[in-house]
């Protein structure tokens, strides 16, 4: 199983539903929770993680229009999130690589393989382009007679869930919120010296697997039972001192019934890029434009007779 196994998502990345708020909504809810936990020792535990929630729960609706506000900003934000998938000896691990810059902001986000260098596609969107562009690796070159393909821009209307340099890291977020709001889910809070804080919860592989925030094809989600699905997900939420998202981890070892279901997953937040660190709008004669809806079906299929082809 390579990367592209998950090579659905790319698909729904660039064809996929609004997010709408909920995921504005789940970030508000971890960032009250750490607020209500807030001052503390350094490294050490503040309290009870339910009685915080219990908490924080009136103060929630004041909040999340300061949230949906703060996620709304064309700040200049660099991130990566790599995804590590295993069952038995079959393997998925990429790396997702997000960059915005300007206001209106230009928007880069890569998806490579870590185990296949010409296994990747990085789509870009320069501010105010009524097109997306995509720059195909080798692995997708079949896909059209040029580097780079485009296609009509749909996603400006949305919010930053619906970008697919962040439509995973949502979902992780939402994976927390509903396992916090179901009651499956042991919390912590932790406070650091340089004014962070750390947020720790336990999930289940069934929800972790409901929120897509990895996307399996069905021959891979046969093999996993319904003990495993009960497993656990240690996630980790760490919180920078102004209160901003930092980093995320999803860390878990499922063994049951004769499989083994590994998962590693870790987004952070990197330094602010600039725009050097974007790519140059691609000349006419290196892009083939996609400009149909029959023409975009019959691209996103072949797309995915590609992505499925690692079984």
């Amino acid at each position: 199983m390579t990367q592209r196994l998950a090579g659905a998502a790319s698909r729904a990345t660039t064809r996929r539903r609004p997010a709408g708020r909920r995921s504005l909504a789940v970030l508000g809810a971890l960032l009250i929770l750490v607020t209500a936990c807030a001052p503390g020792r350094s490294g050490t535990a503040i309290p009870d993680g339910d009685a915080a929630a219990a908490y924080v729960s009136d103060k929630f609706k004041a909040t999340l229009e300061r949230l949906s506000d703060d996620l709304g900003e064309t700040e200049p934000r660099r991130s990566t999130h790599r995804s590590f998938t295993r069952i038995d000896e079959k393997k998925a691990d990429s790396t997702i690589t997000a960059i915005q810059v300007g206001s209106p902001p230009s928007r880069l986000y890569k998806n490579h393989s870590n185990r296949d260098s010409s296994d990747y596609r990085d789509y870009f969107h320069p501010a105010g382009s009524d097109v997306e562009y995509t720059y195909l690796g080798p692995v997708y070159k079949t896909l059209a007679p040029t580097p780079w393909v485009s296609q009509p821009y749909t996603s400006g209307g949305y919010d930053i869930c619906f970008w697919g340099g962040y439509t995973m890291v949502c979902r992780m977020l939402d994976t927390i919120s509903s396992s916090l709001k179901n009651g499956h889910a042991a919390k912590q809070a932790k406070s650091f010296q340089d004014g962070s804080i750390e947020l720790t919860a336990e999930v289940t592989l069934r929800e972790f697997l409901k929120q897509r925030v990895v996307i399996l094809p069905d021959w891979i989600l046969a093999q996993i039972t319904e003990e495993m699905q009960n497993g656990i997900i240690e996630t980790k939420v760490r919180l920078d001192p102004e209160g901003k998202l930092k980093e995320i981890r999803m860390n878990g070892l499922i063994e049951a019934d004769g499989h083994e279901f590994e998962v590693k997953e870790h987004y952070q937040v990197l330094d602010p890029p600039t725009e050097e660190d974007l790519p140059k709008v691609p000349p006419k004669d290196q892009v083939t434009a996609l400009t149909t809806d029959a023409e975009i079906d019959d691209y996103y299929n072949r797309m995915g007779e590609i992505t499925s082809s690692g079984g």
